[in-house]
């Protein structure tokens, strides 16, 4: 059940944090671009008190913020109202004199919105916790460093404006280089309490990835992200950078990913994917099951944007078919190494641009897919998943291949519709659609380069 914050939060903050003078209402739609309003301290005691109108067609406007009209959420019922309703923990500060708050959007009449992404997250999760076991997930989001100078394209780029010209994957220079960045980044994380561990120098110059501690709490893990990308941006501004979660910002550098970790508890606490290396138990094999199964038609939440599928490439460590292996990256599903207990699903498709309510959401739905089905993985991939996916290899599936096939996969798929709902599959893959008519409808550069005096 999605919960409301008491107003006596809004209070204790205020109290706390006396020099907070802003406070911006974030909601995130199915787009995963996170809007909302920008509000004063005095403001505060009525958003906790009743919430905050915004107009429903944000629920489905495309990533660019423009309204969805085919969804049926826009003139047919006025542009109506509904209520945006603090999430209990999530007023945080983000900057000197500035907070943030999470928000769900509620209807007129009290309860959530059907398509609301946290109470579609909070849908998945029951479909996990009605088998009486408890989902533990984490997400670790790469992000490129970017400086533009007037008239010049994005580049990456470091504090201070240094561009790297040379660039070491785990390197400690690129740290180094990155570490008054990296310092901001992590007092602001300390100061809104945000789980915010490790720093690493990815594999292409200015590209990096923090991870986020994992919880037993996946609703409260997807707000992380959202206040987390938050933070990054503001602080990359600050040092007057750029940062991008964009899945694929440059054709010859390295693709943003988001991965999704996930083991399942008893209730007892216990993992019930704990096993020896490479002995799987059967939970394990049966969540790799559901995973497996329900990838295709989950793709389009995986990769959402037209950009987004330019990462799957043989050879990108972005992974190309519906496959699975011990400790092996190169496929889409990877089972972790690690003692015994510590055993979990690394899920490797979903770019950093994905909405991180409906990708976990979908996650869960195919790990409560496999554990009720007790369905069989088949067998692992062993060694290169790239060469397996081109062999047509039993254990590597195909996945969609393009944004129109995989909006049409999850159009036509029961999985999702079953454990999400069937409004939420059907606004999303409609808000999709829109977005395909619009990108298609752009003549860009390319087709003049190879067809204006070619055709």
């Amino acid at each position: 059940m999605i919960m409301i914050a008491p107003p006596a939060e809004g209070r204790d903050f205020l109290a706390a944090h006396p020099e907070t003078r802003f406070i911006d209402i974030i909601f995130t739609g199915l787009s995963g671009t996170a809007r909302g309003k920008r509000i004063r301290a005095h403001e505060l005691a009525a958003l906790y008190a009743g919430g905050r109108p915004l107009p429903v067609s944000i629920l489905v406007a495309d990533v660019t913020g423009q309204d969805c009209f085919d969804t049926g959420l826009v003139w047919e019922n006025g542009d109506s109202d509904r209520l945006a309703r603090p999430a209990p923990g999530t007023l945080v500060p983000t900057a000197p004199g500035h907070a943030a708050v999470i928000t769900s959007l509620f209807e007129p009449d009290g309860p959530v919105c059907d398509i609301d992404c946290r109470a579609v997250l909070d849908r998945a999760v029951a479909g996990i916790t009605a088998l009486g076991l408890t989902p533990v997930v984490a997400c670790e989001l790469e992000f490129y460093l970017l400086a533009r100078a007037p008239g010049e394209p994005l580049r990456p780029a470091m504090p201070g404006g240094g561009t790297p010209t040379t660039h070491g994957t785990y390197g400690l220079e690129e740290l180094d280089d990155a570490g008054p960045f990296l310092a901001d980044l992590w007092a602001a994380a300390d100061a809104a309490g945000l789980p915010l561990e490790t720093a690493i120098s990815e594999y292409a110059p200015g590209q990096m990835e923090l991870t986020l501690k994992h919880r037993a709490d996946p609703l409260r893990v997807a707000d992380d992200v959202v206040l987390y990308k938050r933070l990054v941006k503001q602080v990359a501004r600050r040092h007057g950078l750029l940062a991008s979660f964009m899945a694929k910002p440059f054709a010859d550098l390295a693709g943003n990913g988001l991965h999704l970790h996930v083991s399942i508890n008893d209730a007892a606490g216990h993992n019930i994917f704990a096993s020896p290396p490479g002995q799987p138990s059967p939970p394990l094999l049966h969540a790799l099951g559901g995973l497996k199964a329900a990838l295709a038609e989950s793709f389009a939440i995986f990769a959402p944007n037209a950009n987004s599928y330019r990462r799957f490439r043989a050879g990108s460590f972005a992974p190309v078919a519906a496959s699975w292996g011990h400790d092996n990256r190169t496929t889409s599903l990877r089972v972790t190494a690690g003692p015994p207990g510590s055993r979990h699903i690394e899920h490797r498709i979903a770019g950093a641009d994905a909405n991180p309510y409906l990708a976990l959401a979908a996650l869960l739905a195919g790990v409560a897919h496999g554990l009720a089905g007790r369905l069989d993985p088949g067998p692992p991939v062993v060694g290169d998943g790239y060469a397996a996916a081109a062999a047509h290899d039993p254990g590597a599936a195909p996945l969609p291949g393009n944004w129109f096939a995989a909006v049409d996969a999850l159009a036509g798929g029961q999985i999702l519709k079953a454990a999400l709902g069937e409004q939420l599959v059907t606004m999303f893959a409609s808000v999709k659609r829109t977005e395909q008519e619009r990108y298609m409808a752009v003549v860009p550069p390319l087709d003049l380069e190879w067809y204006l005096a070619n055709a």
